[in-house]
């Protein structure tokens, strides 16, 4: 762990830990929480809901995020929802002390402006392919970027990744029976294979590396 990470760990420690199942929200779109969350297990999805009604997934936190920090620092008005995407444990802090805290800390800052602009430059790429990118193309880049943050490396060079077609396409933007249909396509070619909810990339290398060439 390192030395900004044992700060805020310290920092949030002081509040009790609160435990929620997969699928409750923990915000709704309208709320303005006056705390900020501290994610110590599981995941939360951040998301928007089309007029159709389609689920947008936009963000997906995982240990030892904060959020949510824009609501926090600049008041802004909350259009999303906030949701376990897993079992989570979590801790909650007002969210006036997080920000005397973060103010204290400049080394704390400066870690949390570091990985909002990773997380940005993730953005820019996600729009990228969404806007210039085929079904198939957008799902793979999905995959990829699903297997990195929460799939599981093997010794062969495969991933495995517990993901279903519904959460697969809210990430993507597309129908949960575009993306069947493309999944099928994938497995056909033998790039991956696709039983109860479980993703397997045989050859992550070569998934990326065909991706890359296509785009």
């Amino acid at each position: 762990m390192s030395f900004t990470s044992e700060q805020v760990e310290d920092f949030f420690k002081q509040y009790k830990i609160r435990k929620y199942s997969k699928g409750q929200i923990l915000i709704f779109n309208g709320d303005q929480p006056d705390y900020v969350f501290h994610l110590v297990e599981g995941r939360v999805k951040q998301y928007d809901v089309t007029y159709r009604g389609d689920e947008i997934v936009l963000n997906v936190f995982t240990p030892p995020a904060f959020f949510p920090m824009s609501l926090a620092i600049n008041k802004n008005a909350n259009i999303y929802t906030y949701e376990a995407e897993t079992a989570i444990a979590i801790r909650q802090a007002p969210a006036d002390d997080v920000v005397a805290f973060l103010k204290a800390n400049p080394d704390v800052q400066f870690d949390l402006l570091s990985r909002l602009y990773r997380g940005v430059d993730g953005l820019l790429s996600r729009m990228a392919h969404l806007m210039a990118s085929s079904a198939k193309d957008r799902l793979m880049f999905e995959l990829i970027v699903a297997c990195r943050r929460f799939g599981k490396a093997e010794k062969d060079g495969s991933y495995s990744l517990v993901m279903n077609e519904t959460d697969i396409g809210a990430r993507a933007g597309l129908s949960r029976e575009t993306v069947s249909r493309e999944m099928s396509k994938l497995e056909k070619e033998g790039l991956l294979t696709f039983r109860a909810g479980k993703v397997m990339l045989h050859d992550f290398a070569a998934f990326e590396q065909k991706l890359t060439k296509i785009f």
